[in-house]
């Protein structure tokens, strides 16, 4: 693999939490620091900033399969979300993102597998990807919006031939810096914009641009197309099912969700029957690797995970869950170390509780 992603930072399993930052769009970033004219200005520096963002727009699009999309830069997949759900009334299931059931009614059935029930498509917002489980969706045609954003990057994709109104990313899901994101839209298909003023991004989200984040992503999501061609996220699933494997031959009483869907290359979420998830966490921070219970964007609520509840896991055993989460430069050694020390501290937990 590309030794430059090589990651160095203890055990970091954490990947769709947030990425650690590309090579490429550290450059981009850096070199936009020196371009000092506001986009919207008229003189040859604002034209400088501009070609920045266009640029990186159509980085974005071409690496989203959105080419002839409006991309819309926006301060988070979460703002996103907001920009395009809120007082539309659209439905959704429970396993969305917090930032989407914030704004549509989640009463979408969801059967054991993960996989929502959707009746009427242009009244539904349905993710691609789930990021606790790594589940992902047969998205129908006609969506009023998909959450793009765990499967950006991982999987090949092209909004062009979705057919939805609208999809979301986030730049530091694939490599970028945090603070950007991006919004899809369909030719024709209008939002009404929650921050107004100077009408920047072509009316939809006012505020001069956050030019350095913009051309980090930009670099990211290209480079984030060239490892998917590579076949770099082939091998991140090999290492992936190795995991499985070690976990099943140590710890046989371990859950895996979603293991009969079809999952990101990169995801496993597993259950540790009795071992409350924050308590792995925990345990496996202080022994030198980074995971999560759940979504980072929920961190610091104790609470059995809604997502796990809708495939119909009972509270004590969604409360039980962990999610492990690799990327570019994460060993076949670092995830079967990770597996034993998981399993040496399973056997302790099972063995004080008699």
């Amino acid at each position: 693999m590309n030794g430059e992603r090589r990651v160095t930072l203890r055990g970091y399993l954490d990947w769709n939490a947030t990425t650690p930052l590309r090579p490429e769009a550290r450059a981009a970033m850096i070199a936009a620091m020196d371009v000092v004219g506001n986009p919207s200005s008229v003189h040859a520096e604002g034209r400088a900033a501009k070609a920045l963002i266009e640029r990186a727009r159509g980085q974005v699009a071409a690496a989203l399969g959105a080419e002839g999309a409006n991309i819309v830069f926006v301060g988070s997949a979460t703002e996103g979300a907001a920009l395009v759900c809120a007082g539309r009334g659209l439905r959704c299931a429970e396993i969305e993102h917090d930032a989407v059931t914030s704004w549509c009614v989640p009463d979408l059935a969801v059967d054991g597998a993960g996989q929502a029930s959707v009746p009427d498509p242009g009244r539904v917002a349905l993710q691609m990807a789930n990021s606790e489980t790594g589940v992902m969706q047969d998205l129908p045609q006609g969506l009023a919006m998909s959450d793009l954003t765990q499967a950006f990057g991982k999987v090949p994709l092209a909004f062009n031939w979705l057919g939805c109104d609208a999809g979301l990313v986030s730049a530091h899901k694939l490599g970028g810096p945090k603070g950007v994101g991006a919004v899809a839209l369909r030719q024709g298909f209008e939002v009404a914009a929650h921050i107004k003023g100077g009408g920047q991004e072509m009316g939809f989200r006012a505020g001069t641009e956050n030019i350095i984040g913009i051309a980090g992503f930009g670099a990211a999501a290209e480079a984030a197309a060239r490892d998917l061609a590579d076949g770099i996220w082939e091998e991140i699933a090999q290492f992936r099912n190795i995991l499985i494997r070690a976990l099943s031959a140590l710890a046989k009483d371990t859950i895996f969700v979603g293991n009969e869907a079809t999952r990101l290359p990169n995801t496993l979420c597993l259950i540790a029957p009795g071992w409350k998830g924050e308590t792995q966490v925990m345990q496996m921070d202080l022994a030198g690797f980074a995971v999560s219970a759940g979504s980072a964007c929920s961190s610091g609520k104790v609470r059995a995970s809604r997502v796990l509840r809708a495939m119909g896991y009972d509270e004590a055993l969604a409360a039980s869950a962990i999610r492990v989460s690799i990327g570019p430069g994460v060993s076949e050694g670092t995830v079967l170390r990770f597996a034993e020390t998981w399993a040496r501290q399973y056997d302790r937990h099972r063995a004080r509780r008699g």
